[in-house]
């Protein structure tokens, strides 16, 4: 059974089309990549299921609910995360104080009651052992203390997964996560991804351009081109796609 359906989605901004009616599903428990060249409209359809962006027409549904419907604030607290192609750490903090920003949306403290103190104290305590479990998870605790900042780049984007990961998602939307990491980051992100899945029951939807990567842990593949789908299909069948291959290589260098 699906839990998220996007069904005839278009995005306009003036005379440029986004999305051109875009329509596909993702079974609970999937991962599935979103895949296609620059400028195909992958990003746009993140930030339509994110709230960041609302289409022109058509809807989207998580797990029977219209998503549409939520403001963008709330989409974590339906299960609902998503990461970014930037990293959107806080350098400052350290690692352990950024994952634990994950679920803040779920913390009954305010304003008035963070200031003073107010019956935070077993809440705080909570989170930060939830922050910690996940960092154990991907064998990142040894940098709890540190600074983001002094961190080399594939370490940060393992934070973003453990960062995700407190929010106790359903559905994970990973914007390209292997972008800037070398080949052995690549392929320790993907066992990463491959294993949260298993572990928490996680549904993935994965934007990226390693390709390799996309097709080693994808399960399902949707192509677009332009705003438009092209494939949808598993990875196999897609990969040996015309069309595909026209989108990725064009005429010129399709032998």
């Amino acid at each position: 059974m699906a839990l998220l359906e996007v069904s005839d989605i278009s995005v306009q901004f003036g005379g440029i089309r986004a999305l051109d009616d875009l329509s596909f599903e993702i079974e609970e428990g999937q991962i599935l990549g979103l895949i296609g060249p620059n400028g195909a409209g992958k990003t746009t359809l993140f930030n339509v299921v994110s709230r960041i962006y609302d289409p022109t027409q058509g809807s989207v549904t998580f797990d029977g609910h219209d998503l549409l419907a939520l403001p963008a604030h709330a989409i974590s607290r339906v299960g609902v995360y998503r990461t970014f192609q930037n990293l959107a750490l806080w350098p400052g903090m350290t690692v352990l104080e950024n994952v634990m920003v994950g679920d803040h949306t779920r913390t009954k403290a305010n304003f008035f009651t963070a200031a003073f103190r107010l019956g935070t104290k077993q809440e705080e305590q909570a989170l930060k052992r939830r922050a910690w479990e996940a960092l154990e998870e991907l064998d990142l605790e040894e940098h709890a203390y540190h600074p983001a900042a002094a961190l080399p780049f594939g370490t940060l984007k393992r934070i973003e997964l453990a960062r995700a990961l407190i929010a106790d998602p359903r559905l994970v939307m990973l914007d390209e996560p292997a972008s800037g990491l070398t080949h052995a980051e690549v392929d320790s992100l993907a066992q990463d991804i491959r294993n949260l899945r298993d572990n928490h029951n996680l549904t993935v939807l994965l934007v990226e351009h390693h390709m390799r990567m996309v097709l080693g842990i994808s399960e399902h593949l949707v192509v677009l081109n332009f705003g438009r789908k092209i494939a949808d299909g598993h990875p196999d069948v897609v990969r040996n796609d015309p069309e595909v291959i026209e989108a990725y290589l064009g005429s010129g260098n399709s032998e």
